[in-house]
């Protein structure tokens, strides 16, 4: 990961990170969200300005609040350390300061350790429990009121720092000056197809296409190639992640719920975000059905027909084309596609609605889905 990348979505780190190397530094900070590349870009900029590699085991100091009381906690930020001159604790699982409870003493401990803190000692809230989009005008209400919640008790003694996720410009940047460094040409069509590909409502998912571009320059070394185009992304990434999707629609348009279910895990497994991609998926399998409402509806039959009723854009897969007609054709009844789109549409709704369990949503919609003769009984009734 480069340190300075001169990009607005990581100039909020690249700031925290130039106050903890010099004199400006605090002596407590929040991460505030979830996205998982910059909490580590962060993580290894703190460690690499203050925790020399021998030292490591003596000064780092990982805790779990859901396990370390906040008192035990600080009590080891205030105990200069006989071992290591100076110390950093990582203070994981912050929600249970927000839990049952008025967590007065709790606070009240905070701000004292605050009032006269170690200077030998970094303490960093790590507040991962909440996203932050992109664009913060889409943030999800609960965690826009727990973001509140922590600016107003440990904001109050601690830097701030909002961890929200990269835009999808910057991430394409990023991926270009990343290959650029090792020795690669990444073209901008390529490393936008890429961002595309792995991208979500929220913005783009960074740990996840960091780790399809150390594959992408594996592959060009491997073949010999000097340049990374659109086409080895398709053949790489793109591609990958629609067969599995196109496979989850395939068995629903063949009514087998056992084999949706198992292919739905599959895709949950696989996705950096596992049940908070949830909404990507549904947008995924809305565009899905849309796409073969449209095929129903012409009564496509063949490839050519498919490129002639199918917009730049709306398009599908190559690989695809087939089995989404095939999958189209299944469908005797369009108002059973329409029917499919409404149940979808209400599970975008609940999704975005923070409930409790959002991977029981996409296991509640693909049932209804793949149900033989239910999909309908079950909207009626309003399940």
């Amino acid at each position: 990961m480069s340190e300075r990348t001169g990009l607005k979505s990581f100039a909020g780190v690249e700031r925290f990170l130039a106050e903890v190397s010099g004199d400006a530094r605090r002596s407590g900070y929040v991460l505030l969200g979830d996205d998982a590349f910059l909490m580590e870009m962060c993580r290894k900029g703190v460690m690499r300005a203050l925790v020399p590699e021998d030292m490591k085991d003596f000064c780092l100091h990982d805790l779990d609040l859901g396990q370390t009381s906040i008192f035990e906690a600080l009590d080891l930020a205030q105990t200069p350390s006989l071992m290591a001159p100076f110390q950093v604790l990582f203070l994981r699982n912050v929600k249970s300061l927000y839990g049952r409870g008025s967590k007065k003493e709790e606070f009240k401990a905070i701000d004292e350790y605050f009032r006269r803190p170690n200077p030998q000692a970094l303490v960093i809230f790590v507040a991962d429990h909440l996203a932050l989009p992109q664009d913060l005008r889409r943030m999800d209400m609960t965690d826009k009121e727990r973001a509140e919640k922590i600016r107003e008790t440990l904001g109050d003694v601690c830097g701030v720092v909002e961890l929200q996720r990269v835009s999808e410009e910057d991430a394409m940047h990023w991926v270009v000056r990343e290959a650029k460094a090792k020795g690669v040409d990444f073209t901008e069509d390529a490393a936008r197809e890429l961002v595309d590909a792995l991208g979500s409502a929220g913005g783009a998912e960074m740990m996840l296409v960091a780790s399809e571009v150390e594959k992408l320059l594996l592959y060009a070394g491997g073949v010999g190639k000097a340049t990374v185009e659109v086409g080895d992304v398709e053949t790489m990434v793109s591609a990958a992640k629609q067969r599995s999707l196109y496979e989850l629609t395939d068995a629903i348009s063949l009514k087998d719920a056992p084999r949706a279910m198992g292919l739905l895990a599959g895709l949950l497994n696989a996705s950096e975000g596992g049940e908070d991609a949830a909404i990507g998926h549904v947008f995924s399998l809305a565009k899905t059905y849309r796409q073969m409402l449209v095929l129903n509806e012409k009564q496509v039959k063949d490839q050519r027909a498919m490129w002639q009723v199918l917009w730049p854009g709306f398009r599908v897969a190559p690989f695809a084309a087939d089995a989404l007609i095939a999958q189209a054709r299944r469908y005797r009844d369009r108002g059973e596609l329409t029917r499919g789109l409404r149940l979808i549409a209400k599970a975008d709704l609940e999704l975005r609605s923070s409930p409790a369990d959002k991977k029981l949503v996409l296991e509640r919609l693909v049932m209804r889905l793949a149900g033989k003769g239910k999909a309908a009984e079950l909207e009626h009734v309003g399940v």
